[in-house]
C-alpha cells in the first residue's frame, strides 16, 4: 500500500567562505537585491564579501536591462560571465535596511528555490544575512511531493540536490546552525509528506507503522496501541470515532528521554490524527471534502517534532501521544445523540459526529497527563471557526495564559505567526448536556474555535501548563504557492513546537 519512493529528498547542505575556484556548469548563484530610491529606481545587489566589483557590475547591468526593480520576493535570472556559475538568480528584499527579519530571508529563499525547479545545485549568498533562514527557506521552497505521479506526469529532473551556503564565518557555530536548519527543514518536510499522502495510503494502521519506523530510526521509545487494546483500556473517544470505519484506530506514543538530573523538564505533545474526515453521520458537503486528507496535520507535526527533538538531542523529556482514526459513516458509526465515555471517565453526548477531533484528543490529553508533564502542547486541524476568525495563515493559540503567550511569541519569531486567543469561562455553559457530563458541541454558532478549546481544557490535569494550537487552515494550503510554502501540506506548526521545546530546554 506504500508508494515506491519515500517522499521529499532533502538536499545536502555545505558551508563555504568563497565561490568555487572553477566554473560549475550546472550551478545557480542566488544573490539578494534591493529596490532603488525615488531618484534611482534600479535594483542594486546587497553588499556581500563574495562578489568583486566586476561581478556586481555585471549583475546590476543585466538587471537594469531587464527592468528589475528588486521588489520584495521578485526574482530575476541573469548571466554574469565573470562568475563561476551558469547563471545568477537575483531575489528582491524590497527597500534597503540595516537588517532583515529572518522570515523575510526565509521567504525570499523559498521564492528563489521555487523558481529554480529543475536546478540541482545552488550557491546562496543570502546565508551571509541569516544562514539558518536561508537554508530553511531554500529547502522548504524546493519541497515537492510526487510519490503518486506516473512517468507521464512525474518531474523529469531530480530537483534541488545540493546547497552551498556562502558565509564569511565558517566556524563551528555557523556549521552547527546550518545543520540545525537542515534538520528543522527536514522535519517540516516529513510533516508535509504525511499530510500530502492520500488517505487511500495513509490510514490509521499505516500511519502508525510509519510513525513507528521514524521513531525507532531516531532512537525513540515507541508504543503502538491497537483497536482491541484501546477498547479494553477505555479510550471511548478514539474508539467511538473510529468504529464507523473498516480501518480501525490506533494510538501511538513516541518518547524522547533527553532530560538529565533528578527532575528533568517534561513536555507532552498531542496531535490530532484523523486520516480522513467525512464528518461521519453528520456528513460534510461534498465540495472540498478532499481537503480532509489534511485532518491529520496536527499528528504529522507532532511526530516530526519529537523526532526532531531527538535528532537535536534536546536535554528534556518529550513524549508524543498521537491518536489516529478515520471518521466514516456506516452501519457501525456513532450517531448524533450517542453517549461515550472518554478515557479517564468523563461522559460526553455526541451531538455532532463532525466534531470528532476533540473526542480523540481528549483521550490522548488525559493519557499524556498521566506522565505528569510540566507542559503540554496539543495541535490540531480542529475548527473551521479558526479560518473565519484568523484566516488561512494564522494559527490560534489557547490555553494557560502565560504558556499560551509564550507559544505564540515563539511562533511569531519563527514565521508561523500564531496568535493568542482567550478561553472565556462562560463558554463552558454552552457545553452542558442534558444526559451526560458534557456535550461535544455548543448550540451557538459563535466562538467555535474557543468553544473547542474550552472542551479540551476540561481534560488537562491540574498544574499542567498547556497550549492548544488550532491549525485548521494553516496546516494545508489550498491556494497558490507563496514564500517557502507550496500547495498542500505546510508542516505548520512543527517549527513553532520545536522553538518552544528549545526555549524550555534553555529556560525551563
Amino acid at each position: 500500500m506504500s508508494p515506491a519512493s519515500t517522499g521529499f529528498q532533502v538536499p545536502t547542505v555545505t558551508v563555504s567562505s568563497s565561490l568555487p575556484k572553477r566554473k560549475v556548469d550546472d550551478a545557480v548563484l542566488i544573490v539578494a537585491v534591493v529596490s532603488g530610491t525615488d531618484e534611482d529606481s534600479r535594483a542594486t545587489v546587497v553588499s556581500n564579501p563574495f562578489l568583486d566589483a566586476e561581478g556586481v557590475g555585471e549583475i546590476e547591468v543585466a538587471l537594469e536591462a531587464l527592468g528589475a526593480k528588486g521588489g520584495s520576493e521578485q526574482v530575476t535570472r541573469v548571466v554574469a560571465p565573470s562568475l563561476p556559475v551558469a547563471s545568477v538568480l537575483a531575489v528582491g528584499l524590497g527597500k534597503n535596511r540595516d537588517a532583515w527579519p529572518a522570515d523575510a530571508i526565509r521567504r525570499a529563499a523559498g521564492v528563489a528555490a521555487r523558481s529554480l525547479n529543475g536546478t540541482e545545485t545552488v550557491i546562496t549568498t543570502l546565508s551571509d544575512i541569516d544562514v539558518s533562514a536561508a537554508i530553511e527557506g531554500l529547502i522548504l521552497g524546493a519541497y515537492r511531493f510526487s510519490d503518486f505521479r506516473s512517468e507521464k506526469t512525474a518531474p523529469k529532473d531530480n530537483g534541488l540536490r545540493s546547497i552551498t551556503a556562502l558565509t564569511a564565518d565558517t566556524k563551528s557555530k555557523t556549521k552547527d546552525a546550518a545543520a540545525r536548519a537542515t534538520d528543522i527543514a527536514a522535519a517540516v518536510a516529513t510533516a508535509r509528506d504525511f499530510v500530502n499522502t492520500p488517505p487511500s495510503h495513509l490510514f490509521p494502521a499505516e500511519f502508525a507503522k510509519r510513525a513507528e519506523a521514524l521513531g525507532k530510526a531516531a532512537g525513540l521509545e515507541v508504543e503502538v496501541v491497537d483497536d482491541k487494546a484501546l477498547a479494553k483500556d477505555g479510550y471511548g473517544g478514539i474508539v467511538g470515532v473510529g468504529k464507523g470505519s473498516s480501518r480501525p484506530p490506533r494510538l501511538v506514543r513516541l518518547s524522547h528521554r533527553g532530560g538529565k538530573g533528578r527532575k528533568p523538564k517534561k513536555v507532552a505533545l498531542v496531535g490530532k490524527g484523523i486520516t480522513f474526515d467525512t464528518g461521519g453521520i453528520s456528513i460534510k458537503p461534498a465540495a472540498n471534502m478532499h481537503h480532509m486528507t489534511s485532518d491529520m496535520g496536527g499528528a504529522a507535526a507532532v511526530i516530526a517534532t519529537v523526532v526532531l527533538a531527538a535528532r537535536q538531542k534536546l536535554p528534556i523529556d518529550v513524549v508524543a501521544t498521537v491518536p489516529m482514526a478515520e471518521n466514516m459513516p456506516s452501519a457501525t458509526a456513532q450517531r448524533p445523540g450517542d453517549v461515550l465515555t472518554q478515557y479517564g471517565g468523563i461522559t460526553v453526548e455526541v451531538l455532532n459526529t463532525d466534531a470528532e477531533g476533540r473526542l480523540i484528543l481528549a483521550d490522548a490529553i488525559v493519557r499524556a497527563c498521566e506522565d505528569d508533564p510540566d507542559y503540554l502542547i496539543e495541535t490540531s486541524t480542529l475548527t473551521g471557526a479558526q479560518t473565519v476568525a484568523l484566516g488561512a495563515r494564522t494559527p490560534g493559540v489557547m490555553g494557560s495564559d502565560e504558556f499560551r503567550d509564550r507559544v505564540a511569541e515563539r511562533s511569531q519569531e519563527v514565521g508561523e505567526n500564531a496568535w493568542p486567543m482567550p478561553l472565556p469561562e462562560e463558554l463552558k455553559d454552552d457545553l452542558k448536556s442534558t444526559v451526560a457530563d458534557l456535550a461535544n458541541v455548543s448550540g451557538s454558532r459563535y466562538a467555535g474555535m474557543l468553544v473547542a478549546g474550552t472542551y479540551l481544557r476540561e481534560f488537562v490535569a491540574d498544574g499542567v501548563q498547556w497550549a492548544h494550537i488550532d491549525v485548521a487552515a494553516p496546516a494545508y494550503n489550498t491556494g497558490g504557492p507563496w514564500g517557502y510554502t507550496g500547495k498542500g501540506g505546510t508542516g505548520v506548526p512543527t517549527r513553532t513546537m520545536f522553538a518552544v521545546l528549545e526555549d524550555i530546554a534553555v529556560n525551563g
